[in-house]
């Protein structure tokens, strides 16, 4: 049954008139009438009659009446409810998806600014993986925060920072002191990061349109243990700058600039459709993009 067909009916009960019900509604008594043909029809009864106190109900109409009232005024709360997010009290488990450079860099102070203002909510690390955007639509993951240029199209994204790329190396490399040149960048050996959202298909592609080769040495497939490595080898990693700089905070080494202009690129936040309105994610992105932003 349409429901606009329910608020004639309840303005019919109240004014006991077809017009003034009309008039209260803001529509012509002509559509009123059809309303209330319909009412009919779908009742088998009368539902109103004509009488010298204006329109009264029928038995079957007083009977509906409640039932009727009781769907308006669900609906009304329905439309009129606003569904809150209470960090504070929220018991919630969040599910973010991440690359292994967010989670290195910026898992840390999410837990702590999450601790302080949500104490009792929990936040579940999801991989970076190619069912990632199915996981975002079906809601298994609330956001997924890294270099994901699979994820430009049909999400919703906001950019949290840019950055390029630096070359790291042990502090007492006996051949990098304070400059990489393009010399030694071709001679010495590299470890190459194939992990999601590192940058490292554009270090390759960059490479080869200037047709420069690097010795690769090693490959790994994630980021944790890198700084140990380059530590206590002699080998380059050319990763992102952020990348730089969190592992000559916790290893013995020193970045440098490249002897290449590589792209930059942007480390995102993504998220689905259907979760834009969403009270809760969209307080999980604010803290997102108030951290990177920080």
């Amino acid at each position: 049954m349409d429901t606009r067909l329910l608020a004639v009916f309840d303005e019919i009960y109240k004014t006991r008139s077809v017009s003034r019900a009309g008039e209260n509604l803001g529509m012509p008594q002509t559509s009123v009438s059809l309303a209330l043909g319909r009412l009919r029809r779908q009742f088998n009864d009368p539902l109103f009659v004509r009488t010298a106190a204006g329109m009264l109900p029928t038995p079957q109409g007083e009977a509906l009446i409640a039932p009727f009232r009781q769907v308006l005024e669900l609906l009304r709360k329905a439309t009129q409810q606003q569904v809150a997010f209470e960090p504070e009290k929220s018991q919630r488990k969040f599910f973010i998806s991440m690359t292994d450079i967010s989670h290195l860099e910026f898992l840390p102070a999410l837990v702590n600014r999450v601790n302080e203002v949500a104490p009792a909510v929990q936040i579940e690390v999801m991989r970076i993986t190619a069912e990632t955007g199915k996981q975002l639509e079906a809601g298994e993951s609330d956001l997924a925060v890294g270099f994901m240029p699979e994820l430009e199209a049909g999400f919703y994204q906001q950019r949290l920072f840019t950055q390029g790329f630096a070359c790291v190396v042990r502090k007492d490399h006996p051949r990098v002191n304070v400059r990489m040149t393009a010399a030694i960048f071709e001679q010495e050996r590299h470890v190459a990061i194939t992990a999601a959202g590192t940058g490292h298909d554009l270090v390759e592609h960059k490479l080869a349109d200037l047709h420069m080769e690097r010795q690769l040495a090693l490959t790994l497939p994630t980021l944790p243990g890198l700084g140990n490595l380059l530590a206590n080898t002699d080998l380059i990693a050319t990763v992102p700058e952020r990348v730089a700089h969190m592992l000559m905070r916790i290893a013995n080494v020193k970045a440098l600039a490249p002897p290449v202009s590589f792209p930059s690129f942007a480390i995102k936040q993504h998220w689905h459709e259907r979760y834009h309105h969403d009270p809760a994610n969209r307080w999980l992105r604010s803290v997102v993009a108030d951290l990177f932003s920080e």
